[in-house]
Protein backbone atom coordinates (compact mmCIF):
# COMPACT_ATOMS: atom_id res chain seq x y z
CA UNK A 1 0.00 0.00 0.00
CA UNK A 2 0.97 3.17 -0.36
CA UNK A 3 -0.20 6.27 0.83
CA UNK A 4 0.41 9.86 0.07
CA UNK A 5 -0.77 13.66 1.12
CA UNK A 6 -1.04 16.48 -1.42
CA UNK A 7 -1.21 19.90 0.75
CA UNK A 8 -3.03 22.72 -1.19
CA UNK A 9 -0.54 26.21 0.70
CA UNK A 10 -3.33 28.85 1.98
CA UNK A 11 -6.36 27.16 2.94
CA UNK A 12 -4.67 24.24 4.44
CA UNK A 13 -6.43 21.50 2.27
CA UNK A 14 -5.27 18.15 2.69
CA UNK A 15 -6.11 15.34 -0.18
CA UNK A 16 -4.76 11.78 -0.23
CA UNK A 17 -3.85 9.41 -2.28
CA UNK A 18 -4.33 5.43 -1.63
CA UNK A 19 -2.91 3.11 -4.06
CA UNK A 20 -2.46 -1.00 -3.74
CA UNK A 21 -1.50 -3.64 -6.24
CA UNK A 22 -2.31 -1.26 -9.37
CA UNK A 23 -5.63 0.56 -7.86
CA UNK A 24 -5.76 3.76 -6.79
CA UNK A 25 -8.42 6.02 -4.92
CA UNK A 26 -7.75 9.99 -3.91
CA UNK A 27 -9.97 11.19 -0.94
CA UNK A 28 -11.60 15.19 -1.46
CA UNK A 29 -9.10 15.77 -4.59
CA UNK A 30 -8.76 19.74 -5.36
CA UNK A 31 -9.32 21.03 -8.57
CA UNK A 32 -5.71 21.19 -10.27
CA UNK A 33 -5.43 17.63 -10.33
CA UNK A 34 -2.57 16.98 -12.31
CA UNK A 35 -0.70 15.90 -9.33
CA UNK A 36 -2.60 13.05 -8.48
CA UNK A 37 -2.31 11.78 -12.25
CA UNK A 38 1.30 12.47 -11.25
CA UNK A 39 1.60 9.86 -8.35
CA UNK A 40 -0.61 7.58 -10.25
CA UNK A 41 1.74 7.46 -13.21
CA UNK A 42 4.73 7.31 -10.93
CA UNK A 43 3.86 4.01 -9.17
CA UNK A 44 1.72 2.77 -12.36
CA UNK A 45 -1.27 2.65 -10.74
CA UNK A 46 -5.02 3.56 -12.46
CA UNK A 47 -7.21 5.78 -10.37
CA UNK A 48 -10.85 3.98 -10.22
CA UNK A 49 -12.52 5.71 -7.34
CA UNK A 50 -12.43 9.28 -6.17
CA UNK A 51 -14.32 9.93 -2.52
CA UNK A 52 -15.73 13.54 -0.71
CA UNK A 53 -15.59 13.31 2.78
CA UNK A 54 -18.59 16.26 2.07
CA UNK A 55 -19.30 19.22 0.20
CA UNK A 56 -16.42 21.79 0.41
CA UNK A 57 -17.04 24.75 0.93
CA UNK A 58 -13.67 26.20 1.26
CA UNK A 59 -12.40 25.45 -2.26
CA UNK A 60 -13.89 24.19 -5.83
CA UNK A 61 -13.24 20.15 -5.23
CA UNK A 62 -11.44 18.61 -8.22
CA UNK A 63 -13.75 15.30 -8.85
CA UNK A 64 -15.16 16.03 -11.84
CA UNK A 65 -12.36 17.64 -13.58
CA UNK A 66 -10.57 14.19 -12.48
CA UNK A 67 -12.92 11.81 -13.70
CA UNK A 68 -12.50 13.62 -17.16
CA UNK A 69 -8.92 12.45 -17.47
CA UNK A 70 -8.79 8.95 -15.62
CA UNK A 71 -12.41 7.45 -15.46
CA UNK A 72 -12.90 6.99 -12.21
CA UNK A 73 -16.22 7.00 -10.24
CA UNK A 74 -17.19 9.49 -7.43
CA UNK A 75 -18.65 8.26 -4.43
CA UNK A 76 -20.26 11.10 -1.68
CA UNK A 77 -22.41 10.85 1.39
CA UNK A 78 -26.16 10.25 0.52
CA UNK A 79 -27.47 13.32 2.38
CA UNK A 80 -27.61 15.53 -0.42
CA UNK A 81 -28.45 15.79 -3.90
CA UNK A 82 -25.60 16.34 -5.80
CA UNK A 83 -25.48 16.79 -9.53
CA UNK A 84 -22.76 14.30 -10.27
CA UNK A 85 -21.49 10.57 -8.58
CA UNK A 86 -22.70 8.17 -6.50
CA UNK A 87 -23.71 7.79 -3.32
CA UNK A 88 -22.69 5.86 -0.22
CA UNK A 89 -24.56 4.22 2.84
CA UNK A 90 -22.96 3.29 6.50
CA UNK A 91 -21.20 0.00 5.81
CA UNK A 92 -20.46 0.09 1.77
CA UNK A 93 -17.04 -1.12 1.22
CA UNK A 94 -14.70 -0.52 -2.07
CA UNK A 95 -11.62 -2.73 -2.42
CA UNK A 96 -8.27 -1.37 -3.65
CA UNK A 97 -5.91 -3.78 -4.31
CA UNK A 98 -5.11 -4.87 -0.62
CA UNK A 99 -6.90 -2.33 1.04
CA UNK A 100 -10.57 -2.11 1.80
CA UNK A 101 -12.12 1.70 2.11
CA UNK A 102 -15.41 1.20 4.30
CA UNK A 103 -17.82 4.22 4.92
CA UNK A 104 -19.11 5.66 8.02
CA UNK A 105 -21.37 8.32 8.15
CA UNK A 106 -20.29 11.01 10.24
CA UNK A 107 -22.64 14.15 9.70
CA UNK A 108 -22.63 17.41 11.98
CA UNK A 109 -20.48 19.57 9.55
CA UNK A 110 -23.03 18.79 6.69
CA UNK A 111 -25.59 16.32 6.72
CA UNK A 112 -24.14 14.19 3.84
CA UNK A 113 -20.15 14.19 6.04
CA UNK A 114 -18.81 10.36 5.86
CA UNK A 115 -15.78 9.06 6.99
CA UNK A 116 -13.31 6.44 5.26
CA UNK A 117 -12.08 3.92 7.66
CA UNK A 118 -8.92 1.84 5.93
CA UNK A 119 -7.76 -1.44 6.72
CA UNK A 120 -5.07 -3.18 4.62
CA UNK A 121 -5.20 -6.40 4.63
CA UNK A 122 -1.81 -7.32 3.09
CA UNK A 123 -1.16 -6.96 6.90
CA UNK A 124 -3.77 -7.21 9.38
CA UNK A 125 -7.78 -7.45 9.64
CA UNK A 126 -7.47 -4.29 12.39
CA UNK A 127 -8.88 -0.75 10.92
CA UNK A 128 -5.36 0.92 10.24
CA UNK A 129 -6.35 5.03 9.74
CA UNK A 130 -9.59 7.07 8.93
CA UNK A 131 -9.91 9.90 6.63
CA UNK A 132 -12.43 11.76 8.37
CA UNK A 133 -12.82 15.32 6.49
CA UNK A 134 -13.73 18.21 8.55
CA UNK A 135 -15.20 15.91 11.31
CA UNK A 136 -11.99 15.45 13.45
CA UNK A 137 -8.72 17.64 13.03
CA UNK A 138 -5.48 17.44 15.19
CA UNK A 139 -6.72 19.59 18.01
CA UNK A 140 -10.15 20.31 17.09
CA UNK A 141 -13.53 19.32 15.87
CA UNK A 142 -15.08 20.74 12.46
CA UNK A 143 -17.62 23.64 12.54
CA UNK A 144 -20.93 23.14 12.86
CA UNK A 145 -22.49 26.95 12.10
CA UNK A 146 -22.72 26.20 8.34
CA UNK A 147 -26.40 25.89 7.35
CA UNK A 148 -27.23 29.17 10.02
CA UNK A 149 -28.10 29.74 13.33
CA UNK A 150 -31.02 27.84 13.43
CA UNK A 151 -29.60 24.67 12.54
CA UNK A 152 -26.15 25.11 14.93
CA UNK A 153 -27.82 22.63 17.73
CA UNK A 154 -29.01 20.29 15.57
CA UNK A 155 -25.60 20.06 13.57
CA UNK A 156 -23.86 20.05 17.20
CA UNK A 157 -26.08 17.10 18.16
CA UNK A 158 -24.68 15.04 14.66
CA UNK A 159 -21.63 16.50 15.19
CA UNK A 160 -21.29 14.45 18.74
CA UNK A 161 -22.74 11.44 17.97
CA UNK A 162 -20.52 10.88 14.93
CA UNK A 163 -17.43 11.73 16.88
CA UNK A 164 -18.13 10.36 20.36
CA UNK A 165 -20.21 7.51 19.40
CA UNK A 166 -18.49 6.68 15.87
CA UNK A 167 -15.13 8.08 15.84
CA UNK A 168 -13.58 7.82 19.44
CA UNK A 169 -15.26 3.85 19.33
CA UNK A 170 -12.33 2.91 17.04
CA UNK A 171 -8.80 1.49 18.62
CA UNK A 172 -6.77 4.13 20.21
CA UNK A 173 -3.93 3.74 17.27
CA UNK A 174 -6.04 4.53 14.44
CA UNK A 175 -4.22 7.05 12.54
CA UNK A 176 -6.63 10.36 11.90
CA UNK A 177 -6.28 11.89 8.54
CA UNK A 178 -8.81 14.94 8.40
CA UNK A 179 -8.80 17.18 4.91
CA UNK A 180 -7.90 20.11 6.61
CA UNK A 181 -4.70 21.64 8.71
CA UNK A 182 -3.47 24.60 11.24
CA UNK A 183 -5.00 27.72 9.19
CA UNK A 184 -8.18 26.53 7.90
CA UNK A 185 -11.09 28.58 8.36
CA UNK A 186 -13.06 25.22 8.82
CA UNK A 187 -12.28 24.88 12.48
CA UNK A 188 -10.97 27.34 15.11
CA UNK A 189 -7.65 26.28 16.25
CA UNK A 190 -6.59 22.97 14.42
CA UNK A 191 -3.24 22.33 14.99
CA UNK A 192 -0.16 22.20 12.95
CA UNK A 193 0.17 18.17 12.82
CA UNK A 194 0.65 16.13 9.70
CA UNK A 195 -1.54 13.58 11.28
CA UNK A 196 -2.69 12.50 14.65
CA UNK A 197 -4.86 9.69 16.57
CA UNK A 198 -7.89 8.42 17.81
CA UNK A 199 -5.76 8.07 21.54
CA UNK A 200 -3.94 10.96 20.85
CA UNK A 201 -7.08 12.92 20.33
CA UNK A 202 -8.65 11.55 22.95
CA UNK A 203 -5.76 12.81 25.38
CA UNK A 204 -4.76 16.46 23.80
CA UNK A 205 -7.89 17.52 21.83
CA UNK A 206 -9.88 20.08 23.90
CA UNK A 207 -13.16 19.67 22.43
CA UNK A 208 -12.86 15.95 23.06
CA UNK A 209 -12.82 16.61 27.08
CA UNK A 210 -16.20 17.83 27.22
CA UNK A 211 -19.68 16.42 28.63
CA UNK A 212 -22.25 16.55 25.85
CA UNK A 213 -23.63 19.09 27.35
CA UNK A 214 -20.48 21.13 27.53
CA UNK A 215 -19.48 20.41 23.68
CA UNK A 216 -23.10 21.67 22.77
CA UNK A 217 -22.43 24.80 24.55
CA UNK A 218 -19.27 25.21 22.91
CA UNK A 219 -20.42 24.99 19.34
CA UNK A 220 -23.15 27.04 20.05
CA UNK A 221 -21.44 29.88 20.86
CA UNK A 222 -18.50 29.04 18.62
CA UNK A 223 -16.90 32.87 16.98
CA UNK A 224 -15.98 31.75 13.56
CA UNK A 225 -16.07 33.75 10.40
CA UNK A 226 -17.68 32.80 6.92
CA UNK A 227 -16.07 34.17 4.14
CA UNK A 228 -18.96 35.16 1.41
CA UNK A 229 -17.43 32.71 -1.48
CA UNK A 230 -18.52 30.05 0.35
CA UNK A 231 -21.68 30.24 -1.63
CA UNK A 232 -20.13 30.24 -4.76
CA UNK A 233 -17.66 26.97 -3.31
CA UNK A 234 -21.20 24.81 -2.43
CA UNK A 235 -22.72 26.09 -5.41
CA UNK A 236 -19.78 24.30 -7.95
CA UNK A 237 -19.71 21.40 -5.69
CA UNK A 238 -22.99 20.58 -5.78
CA UNK A 239 -23.97 20.84 -9.24
CA UNK A 240 -20.21 20.87 -10.37
CA UNK A 241 -17.78 22.87 -11.64
CA UNK A 242 -16.93 23.69 -15.45
CA UNK A 243 -14.05 21.72 -16.69
CA UNK A 244 -10.97 23.96 -16.93
CA UNK A 245 -8.97 20.55 -18.59
CA UNK A 246 -5.64 22.89 -18.16
CA UNK A 247 -4.55 25.49 -16.16
CA UNK A 248 -5.88 29.22 -17.82
CA UNK A 249 -2.89 30.62 -19.71
CA UNK A 250 -2.55 34.33 -18.29
CA UNK A 251 -2.03 37.40 -20.06
CA UNK A 252 1.14 40.07 -20.10
CA UNK A 253 -0.38 43.01 -19.77
CA UNK A 254 1.07 46.87 -20.99
CA UNK A 255 0.35 49.71 -18.67
CA UNK A 256 -2.24 50.61 -21.34
CA UNK A 257 -4.28 47.65 -21.68
CA UNK A 258 -4.33 47.64 -17.32
CA UNK A 259 -5.39 51.14 -16.99
CA UNK A 260 -8.53 49.99 -19.74
CA UNK A 261 -9.63 47.01 -17.76
CA UNK A 262 -9.58 49.04 -14.51
CA UNK A 263 -11.55 51.70 -15.99
CA UNK A 264 -14.12 48.86 -17.06
CA UNK A 265 -14.15 47.16 -13.52
CA UNK A 266 -11.30 45.04 -13.47
CA UNK A 267 -10.00 44.07 -9.90
CA UNK A 268 -6.55 44.51 -9.82
CA UNK A 269 -4.54 42.51 -6.70
CA UNK A 270 -1.37 43.47 -5.51
CA UNK A 271 0.14 40.17 -4.12
CA UNK A 272 3.78 41.56 -2.74
CA UNK A 273 4.70 41.64 0.95
CA UNK A 274 3.42 44.86 2.78
CA UNK A 275 6.59 46.90 2.70
CA UNK A 276 6.61 46.53 -0.93
CA UNK A 277 3.00 47.92 -1.46
CA UNK A 278 3.54 50.46 1.25
CA UNK A 279 6.54 51.90 -0.70
CA UNK A 280 4.32 52.45 -4.16
CA UNK A 281 1.11 51.11 -5.86
CA UNK A 282 -0.69 51.42 -8.41
CA UNK A 283 -4.10 53.33 -6.93
CA UNK A 284 -7.02 51.53 -6.08
CA UNK A 285 -5.84 48.33 -5.82
CA UNK A 286 -6.23 45.60 -3.18
CA UNK A 287 -2.75 44.37 -1.65
CA UNK A 288 -2.83 40.48 -0.92
CA UNK A 289 0.70 39.13 -0.57
CA UNK A 290 1.42 36.08 -2.12
CA UNK A 291 0.61 33.29 0.34
CA UNK A 292 -2.14 35.15 2.15
CA UNK A 293 -4.05 34.85 -1.51
CA UNK A 294 -5.89 31.77 -0.89
CA UNK A 295 -7.11 32.78 2.62
CA UNK A 296 -8.12 36.13 2.05
CA UNK A 297 -8.92 36.74 -2.09
CA UNK A 298 -12.46 34.90 -1.33
CA UNK A 299 -13.02 37.60 0.87
CA UNK A 300 -12.97 40.74 -1.65
CA UNK A 301 -12.92 39.15 -5.23
CA UNK A 302 -15.59 38.54 -7.34
CA UNK A 303 -16.12 36.00 -9.90
CA UNK A 304 -17.69 38.43 -12.41
CA UNK A 305 -14.61 41.24 -13.50
CA UNK A 306 -11.54 39.67 -14.80
CA UNK A 307 -8.58 39.36 -12.29
CA UNK A 308 -5.38 40.69 -12.93
CA UNK A 309 -2.53 40.19 -10.37
CA UNK A 310 0.59 42.83 -9.94
CA UNK A 311 4.30 41.30 -8.50
CA UNK A 312 7.39 42.70 -8.36
CA UNK A 313 9.03 40.14 -11.05
CA UNK A 314 6.01 38.06 -11.77
CA UNK A 315 8.14 34.87 -10.88
CA UNK A 316 4.75 33.34 -8.57
CA UNK A 317 2.50 33.46 -11.15
CA UNK A 318 1.98 29.62 -11.86
CA UNK A 319 1.15 29.19 -8.17
CA UNK A 320 -1.11 32.58 -8.36
CA UNK A 321 -2.80 30.74 -10.96
CA UNK A 322 -3.66 27.86 -8.78
CA UNK A 323 -4.44 29.65 -5.79
CA UNK A 324 -7.42 31.32 -7.77
CA UNK A 325 -8.25 28.05 -9.90
CA UNK A 326 -9.07 26.41 -6.43
CA UNK A 327 -11.38 28.68 -5.46
CA UNK A 328 -13.05 28.70 -8.64
CA UNK A 329 -11.84 31.70 -9.94
CA UNK A 330 -12.15 31.21 -13.60
CA UNK A 331 -11.96 35.22 -14.21
CA UNK A 332 -8.60 35.16 -13.56
CA UNK A 333 -7.01 37.31 -16.55
CA UNK A 334 -4.03 38.45 -16.81
CA UNK A 335 -0.64 40.25 -14.91
CA UNK A 336 0.95 43.33 -15.48
CA UNK A 337 3.83 42.04 -17.72
CA UNK A 338 7.52 43.58 -15.81
CA UNK A 339 6.03 43.59 -12.59
CA UNK A 340 5.42 46.89 -11.14
CA UNK A 341 8.48 48.19 -12.29
CA UNK A 342 7.09 48.56 -15.64
CA UNK A 343 4.37 50.49 -13.65
CA UNK A 344 6.10 53.55 -12.12
CA UNK A 345 9.35 53.72 -15.09
CA UNK A 346 6.38 54.19 -17.85
CA UNK A 347 5.74 57.16 -15.59
CA UNK A 348 2.08 55.62 -14.18
CA UNK A 349 0.74 57.40 -11.10
CA UNK A 350 1.00 55.60 -7.49
CA UNK A 351 0.65 55.68 -4.34
CA UNK A 352 2.19 55.24 -1.03
CA UNK A 353 1.02 53.80 2.43
CA UNK A 354 2.53 55.42 5.59
CA UNK A 355 4.12 52.60 8.03
CA UNK A 356 5.10 53.06 12.08
CA UNK A 357 7.08 50.73 14.04
CA UNK A 358 5.53 50.11 17.01
CA UNK A 359 8.01 52.30 18.82
CA UNK A 360 6.25 55.19 16.81
CA UNK A 361 2.76 53.90 17.50
CA UNK A 362 3.99 54.47 21.17
CA UNK A 363 3.90 58.10 21.94
CA UNK A 364 0.61 58.66 19.58
CA UNK A 365 -1.40 56.80 21.41
CA UNK A 366 -2.57 59.44 23.70
CA UNK A 367 -3.71 60.93 20.50
CA UNK A 368 -7.22 62.05 19.60
CA UNK A 369 -6.55 62.42 16.53
CA UNK A 370 -5.69 59.12 16.31
CA UNK A 371 -7.92 55.91 15.91
CA UNK A 372 -6.20 52.09 16.12
CA UNK A 373 -7.84 49.50 14.05
CA UNK A 374 -6.92 45.99 14.74
CA UNK A 375 -8.07 43.50 12.28
CA UNK A 376 -7.57 40.52 13.73
CA UNK A 377 -9.78 38.11 14.68
CA UNK A 378 -12.04 38.80 17.32
CA UNK A 379 -11.41 36.44 19.57
CA UNK A 380 -7.77 36.68 19.18
CA UNK A 381 -8.27 40.55 20.05
CA UNK A 382 -10.35 39.89 23.18
CA UNK A 383 -7.69 38.06 24.45
CA UNK A 384 -4.98 40.64 24.13
CA UNK A 385 -5.01 43.81 22.32
CA UNK A 386 -3.88 47.40 22.45
CA UNK A 387 -5.40 49.67 24.90
CA UNK A 388 -7.73 52.18 22.86
CA UNK A 389 -7.60 49.55 19.88
CA UNK A 390 -10.91 49.06 17.81
CA UNK A 391 -10.95 45.58 16.52
CA UNK A 392 -13.04 45.16 13.18
CA UNK A 393 -11.81 41.35 10.97
CA UNK A 394 -9.82 42.10 8.08
CA UNK A 395 -12.85 40.04 6.18
CA UNK A 396 -15.77 42.49 7.74
CA UNK A 397 -13.86 45.47 7.21
CA UNK A 398 -15.73 46.20 4.01
CA UNK A 399 -18.90 46.41 4.91
CA UNK A 400 -18.01 47.96 8.22
CA UNK A 401 -16.24 51.38 7.24
CA UNK A 402 -19.24 53.22 8.64
CA UNK A 403 -17.68 52.18 11.91
CA UNK A 404 -13.94 53.54 10.71
CA UNK A 405 -13.64 57.80 11.23
CA UNK A 406 -12.79 59.30 8.11
CA UNK A 407 -11.53 62.63 10.08
CA UNK A 408 -8.73 60.34 11.82
CA UNK A 409 -5.33 59.24 11.46
CA UNK A 410 -6.04 55.45 10.79
CA UNK A 411 -3.45 53.46 12.54
CA UNK A 412 -3.95 49.67 11.19
CA UNK A 413 -2.90 46.79 13.08
CA UNK A 414 -2.87 43.12 12.93
CA UNK A 415 -0.29 40.13 14.00
CA UNK A 416 2.67 40.82 12.36
CA UNK A 417 1.52 44.00 9.38
CA UNK A 418 0.40 41.53 6.66
CA UNK A 419 -3.24 41.34 7.47
CA UNK A 420 -3.04 45.52 8.08
CA UNK A 421 -1.44 46.04 4.60
CA UNK A 422 -4.85 44.16 3.01
CA UNK A 423 -6.38 46.79 5.16
CA UNK A 424 -5.19 49.77 4.51
CA UNK A 425 -5.52 49.16 0.70
CA UNK A 426 -9.01 48.46 1.59
CA UNK A 427 -9.14 51.82 3.16
CA UNK A 428 -7.29 53.64 0.39
CA UNK A 429 -9.76 52.33 -1.84
CA UNK A 430 -12.60 53.45 -0.45
CA UNK A 431 -11.48 57.44 0.06
CA UNK A 432 -8.90 57.20 3.69
CA UNK A 433 -6.08 59.49 3.01
CA UNK A 434 -4.62 59.23 6.51
CA UNK A 435 -3.75 55.51 7.29
CA UNK A 436 -0.83 53.80 8.68
CA UNK A 437 0.52 50.18 8.81
CA UNK A 438 1.71 48.92 12.12
CA UNK A 439 4.64 47.07 10.61
CA UNK A 440 5.47 44.11 12.95
CA UNK A 441 1.85 44.52 14.69
CA UNK A 442 0.91 42.61 18.04
CA UNK A 443 4.14 40.47 17.26
CA UNK A 444 6.32 43.36 17.56
CA UNK A 445 4.61 45.05 20.50
CA UNK A 446 5.01 42.21 22.45
CA UNK A 447 8.57 41.77 21.54
CA UNK A 448 8.91 45.17 22.34
CA UNK A 449 7.60 44.80 25.90
CA UNK A 450 4.83 47.33 25.49
CA UNK A 451 1.77 46.84 27.55
CA UNK A 452 -1.20 45.01 26.68
CA UNK A 453 -4.94 44.43 27.74
CA UNK A 454 -5.37 40.30 28.69
CA UNK A 455 -9.01 38.91 28.54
Amino acid sequence: MILETVKSEGIAHKSYFIGSNGIAAVVDPRRDCDIYIDIAEKNNMRINYIFETHRNEDYTAGSLELREVVGADIFHGKGLDFAYGNSVVEGDKFQIGNVVLEIIETPGHTNESISLLLKDREVSEYPYMVFTGDTIFAGEVGRCDLYGNNETLKMAKAMYNSVFNKLLKLDDNVIILPAHGSGSVCGAVIREQEFTTVGYEKKTNPALKKSEKEFLEFKLHEKLYTPPYFKEMEKNNLIGPSLICKLPYLKPLGIHELKELMSKGGQVVDVRDPAAFAGGHIPNTLNIWKDGLPSYSGWFLNYEQPIIVVDENNSNIEDLKRYLIRLGYDNVYGYLSGGFPVWFKGSGDFETVHTWSVHDLLPNMGKKSLFILDVRKENDWEKERIEGSHNIYIGELKENLDKVPRNKHVAVLCDTGYKASIGTSILKMNGYKNVTNVMGSMTAWKKAGYPVVKR
